[in-house]
């Protein structure tokens, strides 16, 4: 389960673009239906579209990373055609679940040495750190080059891949790992105002485990969220600067109410 939230309650909302759509549910998900074509070495019958359950974390720029094992089906297909597509779907909870947000992400999916996009995976799903290290399991990063937004009805578009990607920053990805110790550390009690106030989230450990240029990551056991900024960073002084400001909302909010 995940919770996208909204920072604040009493803003006025606007309806994002089909590309930031897409790259808020990419964020948001931390699981995913990924699509591949079925290899001609199986027991499957050859070229047919072949979907499984992966979960999912995201590079800094929403790119798609998924910690696979070549024992997989999936893995194997990959390794003879990387093309995939994988299905994000935003629609859990919705008592109409047709009218909630779902995309279909395609691109190319290959492996990937990078110890950021290993350390990025890892902190958004911790107990895959058990199995990270065996010799079949590798993280796989996706080339996004298209997408298809399903946003409720009458709300369908297809979009470039170039425009679903955010902008990655390199000042504020050489800094996360401090970023997020940081809050955990020393602001445990501004992530858990966060969690409850700001995004209206039950229960108390929840824990920050990724920040970008549009936001921060939650977690708490197997459910994550999303804690948007209103304005874009490009460093970790940005960031905390967005950081403080939620916080002082998040005080605000609770003293009104108590």
């Amino acid at each position: 389960m995940y919770s996208m939230g909204m920072t604040d309650p009493d803003a006025k909302s606007s309806t994002p673009s089909p590309a930031r759509s897409v790259r808020d549910l990419l964020r948001s998900c931390d699981r995913a239906v990924l699509a591949t074509v079925q290899r001609a070495e199986s027991e499957a019958p050859t070229g047919w579209p072949y979907a499984s359950l992966v979960m999912m974390a995201v590079d800094q720029d929403a790119s798609p990373l998924l910690l696979i094992s070549t024992l997989a089906d999936h893995t194997r297909n990959l390794l003879a055609d990387p093309r995939a597509s994988l299905l994000v779907d935003g629609t859990a909870g919705l008592d109409e679940p047709l009218t909630g947000a779902r995309a279909t992400v395609m691109g190319r999916l290959e492996k990937t040495d990078d110890p950021r996009h290993r350390a990025r995976y890892l902190a958004r799903h911790p107990s895959a750190d058990m199995y990270a290290g065996f010799g079949d399991f590798a993280v796989w990063r996706m080339s996004v080059e298209r997408a298809h937004i399903v946003a409720g009805f009458g709300r369908i578009h297809w979009v470039d891949g170039g425009e679903v990607l955010g902008e990655a920053h390199p000042t504020l990805a050489e800094r996360e790992a401090d970023v997020v110790g940081h809050m955990n550390d020393d602001h445990a009690d501004a992530v858990a105002l966060y969690a409850k106030v700001l995004l209206g989230l039950e229960g108390e450990g929840w824990a920050m485990t990724g920040v970008d240029a549009e936001g921060a990551d939650l977690r708490r056991a197997g459910r994550v969220a999303r804690l948007p900024f209103d304005t874009p960073v490009a460093d970790a002084d940005g960031a905390r600067v967005e950081l403080v400001r939620l916080v002082k909302r998040a005080r605000a909010a609770a003293a009104s109410e108590s």
